[in-house]
């Protein structure tokens, strides 16, 4: 039983001998130092300062250039409706025809007094001047020639009353046919054939809207009237003036309208319940796409900030404070945070106030990786990323 144990301890002990053997022999075949890991690769943007064209959307709704109310100037009966609803018309067109023959008839018996009065000047006329020469050779008294020649001056007043009854009795006339006052499209007609009318009424018989070009109004608060105001003045933002002041309009469901349109002016007067301010653009509308009271979206060119600098939006985060932080590569290729000042979006981009400056690489790609103190290998944003070292076989 001895001899059997002693042999069992001495195989096993040889199997332990063997093992460190084996140990020994493969820490000798390994490289004998730790395997270090490269520092992780991060897309990075490097910061530069470039022009930028600030723009601001408002919203408003669309409004004639022209419009045009018609109503009659003298009363009767509508005999005829000239002009097809809907349609566009020209300044000067018949749109009515009132009743006329009271208005011809006037014309007439006028011009009738007219001819009356200048008869009856003819021989006052001659009278006049028969008694101005005999007055001078004392052959009628001064007294008789005075008569003469006041109801000389009486007739030509007679005359000329003639003629402007005449002229009143013609305009009357005239009216009786109801022109478009106005070039546009005009709308429903408020009567019909036979119907009754005076002269300025307060209801109108149609409406004439002028559409090309067409204003469309739209509204901004007066702080954002300030702040721009103080970005020119300052010379942040460069403008060539109101007159060269761009706009583009977008329609209600979403598309853009093909034709560029101007800022022609802004109200002088802050609306007191809204804090607002009108502004008033005009577009181009030959095709008459655009009808009045449309709501649209208005963008503005503001004005070009020349040194503007940008930061995608992927790459601004926020901190607890609420503040825009990002993620920079600083010397030594370490991550470093940097708290920025934000204005505005545009595009995809921040506009960045305050914290960057031109040169600085903000981290968009790797953000996870990326703690601040962390080494890391940065690389232009977009670059697409080192294949991974496949392991070594065992």
């Amino acid at each position: 039983m001895r001899i059997m144990r002693k042999t069992r301890m001495i195989a096993i002990a040889g199997l332990l001998l063997g093992g460190l053997l084996i140990t020994g022999c493969d820490r000798q075949k390994g490289t004998g130092a730790p395997h270090q890991a490269s520092p992780p690769e991060v897309g990075v943007v490097s910061i530069e300062p470039q022009s930028v064209v600030l723009t601001t959307e408002l919203s408003g709704r669309t409004s004639p250039f022209l419009i045009a109310e018609v109503r009659p100037q003298v009363g009767g009966i509508i005999q005829k409706r000239l002009f097809t609803e809907g349609s566009n018309v020209k300044a000067g067109d018949p749109l009515y025809q009132i009743d006329s023959a009271t208005y011809q008839a006037a014309y007439a018996s006028a011009k009738a007094a007219l001819a009356r009065a200048e008869a009856s000047l003819v021989p006052i006329k001659l009278k006049e001047e028969r008694f101005r020469n005999l007055v001078k050779i004392n052959a009628v008294s001064q007294q008789e020639y005075d008569d003469v020649a006041a109801a000389l001056k009486q007739a030509e007043a007679e005359v000329e009353g003639a003629r402007a009854t005449v002229e009143a009795a013609h305009i009357d006339l005239d009216y009786a046919t109801v022109k478009a006052p106005i070039s546009g499209r005009i709308g429903r007609s408020a009567v019909t054939t036979g119907a009754l009318v005076k002269a300025e009424q307060d209801e109108s018989l149609a409406t004439i809207q002028q559409l090309d070009p067409i204003y469309v109004d739209v509204t901004q608060s007066s702080t954002d009237l300030l702040t721009l105001k103080r970005n020119l003045a300052s010379g942040l933002l460069k403008s060539g003036g109101p007159q060269q002041a761009k706009a583009r309009l977008v329609l209600e469901d979403g598309t853009p309208y093909p034709q560029p349109g101007t800022l022609k002016f802004s109200e002088v007067t802050v609306e007191p319940s809204t804090g607002s301010i009108t502004l008033r653009t005009l577009f181009p509308n030959m095709q008459q796409f655009l009808l009045p009271g449309m709501f649209v979206r208005v963008i503005l060119e503001e004005g070009v900030n020349e040194q503007a600098i940008l930061v995608p939006q992927r790459g601004v985060t926020r901190n607890p404070d609420g503040n825009a932080l990002v993620m920079l590569v600083g010397a030594e290729e370490k991550v470093e945070p940097r708290v920025i000042q934000v204005a505005r979006t545009v595009g995809d981009d921040w506009l960045v106030t305050d914290g960057l400056q031109p040169g600085d690489r903000v981290i968009l790609e790797g953000l996870q990786r990326a703690r601040p103190g962390t080494v890391v290998k940065a690389v232009p944003y977009g670059t697409p990323a080192a294949a991974p070292q496949p392991a070594a076989a065992k």
